[in-house]
């Protein structure tokens, strides 16, 4: 591909992931070396910066890139953030919601090989409304895994995950651990390239 779309494929892989993304899988998806997306990430972030059109700003940290909304319209995503909140849970919200609230901590990966769909869009309104909290991932530094928070369980009225209805049957149930196994097999078998491909056709509503 030539730079300016191999800028747009970074632009639209940080979009899809919808969360902060290793520099050395950007590089695995890109099919560039280190130097190469280094360039690229400087281009991308001049272009976003001086593109009065564009909301959004590239963010880095550690040996992460993130895409995020520009300090002059932060009133607007306030607004819009408060909106979200005082919004009713989905039926998709609370499905991931009780898959969270059962599995914990679990992958997001984990999350929709149960679902078959993409999450990003759910799991970002659930952070926002401090249902789920992410936390590190001991088998993989490059990934978060979810949780329920502290005010889940006060909005449940209840004093630990153990009290959830039927929590120990569903937190062991074989058929879940035997679907995340078997779709975790398939993604493995197949290239990362046409996996990435494949999430940015899936509905980001789900």
């Amino acid at each position: 591909m030539e730079k300016k779309q191999l800028i747009g494929a970074l632009e639209a892989a940080l979009f899809v992931s919808g969360e902060p993304v290793a520099l050395a899988r950007l590089e695995k998806i890109l099919d560039l070396t280190a130097t190469e997306l280094a360039e690229l990430v400087e281009m991308l972030r001049e272009k976003l910066e001086h593109d009065d059109a564009s909301g959004l700003q590239l963010i880095r940290h550690a040996r992460s890139l993130a895409l995020a909304t520009k300090g002059t319209y932060a009133s607007l995503m306030e607004q819009m953030t408060k909106a979200t909140l005082q919004e009713t849970l989905s039926r998709a919200a609370l499905e991931v919601l009780a898959i969270i609230a059962y599995r914990s901590p679990i992958a997001r990966s984990d999350i929709e090989a149960i679902r078959g769909v993409n999450c990003n869009f759910t799991l970002r309104n659930l952070l926002l409304r401090d249902l789920i909290e992410r936390i590190g991932n001991p088998e993989d530094s490059r990934g978060y895994l979810y949780q329920p928070t502290f005010k889940f369980l006060q909005s449940l009225g209840i004093s630990s995950i153990e009290a959830l209805p039927d929590f120990e049957t569903l937190k062991d149930d074989e058929r879940l651990l035997r679907l995340i196994e078997q779709e975790k097999a398939v993604a493995q078998s197949e290239p990362s390239a046409d996996a990435d491909a494949d999430a940015s056709t899936r509905s980001p509503s789900a």
